[in-house]
């Protein structure tokens, strides 16, 4: 196994890049600046640029992983463009590339909500309409997935146990990045992770339980 992660260097991407390394699987991170990189990941990984806008440019990032990790995600910004771009197009280009690779599984970080139109995120230039479409495109394209919509994100992780949930289902709630990107790589070692959307809170009244049972009771 080796697994490419686009956004590796966003909060959520890096955490992704972590667990990875702890379990020893080689990663190929994909980054804005290689320099700027070197100072915010891991050692002992590949850092490799190119442009989310070009397929090709991707195919060329993506090299001989088998496994992809997209952990990318439109900015805060006054662009009403940069959703559009990033969450839906960017996406269609990592699929596309993905397909021509190779890729065993595309796991996507998404968010919860992404089916509610009427929803605060949407004033952020249709962001949750561009994640739902880019989630589509995943959905339609063949690859083996695993799309994970988390609730609100922090930073800091906690004790809080983690709870799992088939699609439009959770509607509020929040996560530590830790955990979501533990659920993420654990869906690449999981069978019953495959062609799934899971949302996925942290509350601290849940029972604990193994990822592999949380991801078996999702339908």
């Amino acid at each position: 196994m080796k697994a490419f992660v686009a956004g590796a260097t966003g909060e959520t991407g890096r955490r992704i890049v972590q667990q990875l390394v702890d379990r020893g699987i080689p990663v190929r991170a994909f980054v804005r600046d290689i320099q700027a990189a070197q100072t915010t990941l891991p050692t002992g990984i590949e850092l490799v640029t190119g442009d989310l806008m070009n397929v090709e440019s991707l195919k060329m990032a993506i090299g001989d992983s088998t496994v992809l990790f997209s952990a990318t995600g439109a900015r805060p910004s006054f662009d009403p463009t940069g959703p559009y771009k990033v969450d839906y197009e960017g996406t269609k280009n990592l699929v596309d590339a993905s397909k021509a690779t190779g890729i065993e599984q595309f796991v996507m970080v998404s968010s919860l909500c992404t089916s509610k139109f009427f929803h605060p995120l949407n004033l952020f230039w249709l962001i949750l309409v561009w994640k739902k479409q880019g989630e589509d495109y995943l959905r339609n394209s063949g690859l083996t997935y695993t799309i994970v919509r988390p609730g609100g994100l922090k930073n800091e992780d906690n004790a809080d146990s983690i709870v799992m949930s088939s699609q439009d289902t959770l509607s509020e709630g929040s996560i530590p990045r830790t955990k979501v990107a533990q659920v993420c790589v654990e869906a690449v070692f999981q069978p019953s992770a495959r062609n799934k959307i899971v949302e996925i809170v942290a509350t601290p009244d849940a029972a604990e339980k193994p990822l592999e049972a949380l991801f078996a009771a999702v339908a």
